[in-house]
């Protein structure tokens, strides 16, 4: 006889599971906004510029901003590449996380 599938015990582990994403999510983008130097924008100002990112529907700009974004994570991976081995033609590195914003002054 098979044992029966514990439904709640999945669901709650899908649920921890969802929670973390969430929470990684969150934590990269706070990540970005530092490495960006957008962090010293105000709220208001953030949140109005991304607003009016996300209401652009011209794709010359998004395009535009899509290229500039690329660069930007590219030079980011060559200056964090080790001296050897390195691969810059490979794909831009995604910020390292916690050391990067601990290490900044003034991050909070």
């Amino acid at each position: 006889m098979r044992k029966p599938r514990d439904f709640n015990a999945e669901l709650k582990a899908l649920g921890d599971k969802a929670r973390d994403l969430k929470s990684r999510k969150v934590q990269q983008l706070g990540e970005l906004v530092i490495a960006t130097g957008a962090d010293a924008l105000t709220a208001n100002e953030l949140a109005g510029a991304l607003i009016v990112l996300a209401e652009t529907k011209e794709a010359g700009k998004r395009e535009a901003w899509a290229r500039r974004g690329a660069t930007f994570f590219q030079s980011r991976a060559r200056r964090n590449a080790p001296a050897t081995g390195g691969n810059p033609d490979g794909p831009p590195a995604q910020p390292s996380g916690a050391q990067q914003a601990s290490s900044r002054k003034g991050a909070t």
